[in-house]
């Protein structure tokens, strides 16, 4: 005879156990894109940044960032590369994909170029589509704007030969940042409303930011360096497509905030701290020293640790820090 106290009692335990497992389950956010996003594997000596490499620290631990994000590919050549293959094979139900290009498929190199209104929207609807037969969640988002003060657009010019261009005057002839990706604005969109999945309005929410900054502030984001600045880059730079380590924080910043109003799903695990500190280049400080240095006298700080083991830092006197470490760092 079946003790129906017993068989009640477990089964609540088991209803239980699947509800404390499905609230812990990590939740991976994928990042598909160009160089805009991609993460930077000289970090150590090239302060050059994308957003996605860094957006790990505006989420809790419970939200994993797999940046897949290369520098140069268009929708075109991320899928010819096999580069969405591997994608696949590692998502699963209830993660996310976050899709943006269009720097690239405005090229005109056949390996990369793809049309709006035709062979871009096509693989947007290919990226959506495949991460919902999967039971994943697309995100697309459309292409951050190019620092542009110039009447004069020239979409030939290649956003990678930018990294040799020396430090030197800048021709501008407006004080309105000038849109560079025309029509390669608007499939992100409208794939998004056939598909009924979010967008995320990235060039508006950099133009923004660009212009609220002004011709010479909006520098202060790109990899502008004057000679001498940076050791590995002697001659400086002058890249107004490329972020630096601030430009790529506060991009990634302002674009968490919009994706948690558009995902409401993920408006709860976006979070902010006042630094990062991270020995792979994903944080504003590469120490845990240097951030609380950076820190004010009598302003509350929060420092999240992403990753790395690290001794308890020296801080000064008057200093307010407190400390947050994700899983896999630890602070002695």
């Amino acid at each position: 005879m079946v003790d129906v106290k017993k068989y009640l009692f477990f089964l609540c335990v088991m209803i239980l156990s699947l509800l404390v497992t499905s609230s812990n389950k990590q939740i991976t956010i994928f990042i598909i894109g160009d160089s805009t996003a991609a993460n930077k594997s000289a970090y150590k000596t090239n302060p050059e940044r994308g957003w996605g490499m860094v957006l790990q620290g505006c989420f809790d631990s419970k939200i994993l960032v797999d940046n897949h994000a290369q520098n140069g590919r268009s929708s075109k050549s991320f899928i010819d590369e096999g580069r969405w293959d591997k994608v696949m094979e590692k998502l699963k139900p209830g993660d996310y994909v976050i899709i943006q290009f269009g720097h690239n498929d405005e090229k005109p190199n056949p390996q990369r170029h793809t049309d709006p209104g035709s062979t871009f929207d096509d693989n947007l609807r290919k990226f959506c589509k495949e991460t919902m037969a999967k039971g994943g969640h697309p995100i697309l988002m459309n292409a951050v704007v190019r620092r542009n003060f110039l009447r004069k657009v020239d979409n030939t010019v290649e956003d990678e030969s930018l990294r040799s261009v020396k430090y030197g005057d800048e021709e501008v002839n407006s004080d309105t940042l000038i849109d560079t990706h025309g029509a390669y604005l608007f499939p992100p969109k409208y794939v998004a409303e056939e598909l009924g999945v979010p967008f995320v309005d990235a060039n508006r929410i950099t133009h923004d930011i660009e212009q609220g900054m002004g011709i010479e502030g909006s520098r202060k984001l790109h990899m502008w360096l004057k000679p001498g600045e940076v050791a590995s880059i002697p001659d400086g730079r002058k890249d107004n497509t490329h972020y630096n380590i601030y430009g790529a924080h506060v991009v990634a910043n302002a674009l968490a905030d919009e994706i948690a109003k558009q995902v409401p799903a993920l408006r709860k695990y976006v979070i902010h701290y006042d630094y990062v500190v991270s020995k792979l280049g994903r944080g504003n400080y590469m120490t845990l020293q240097e951030a609380v240095d950076a820190a004010s006298v009598g302003k509350k700080t929060k420092i999240l640790v992403l990753d790395g083991e690290w001794d308890k830092p020296t801080v000064p006197k008057g200093k307010k820090v407190s400390f947050k470490t994700f899983p896999n760092a630890t602070v002695k």
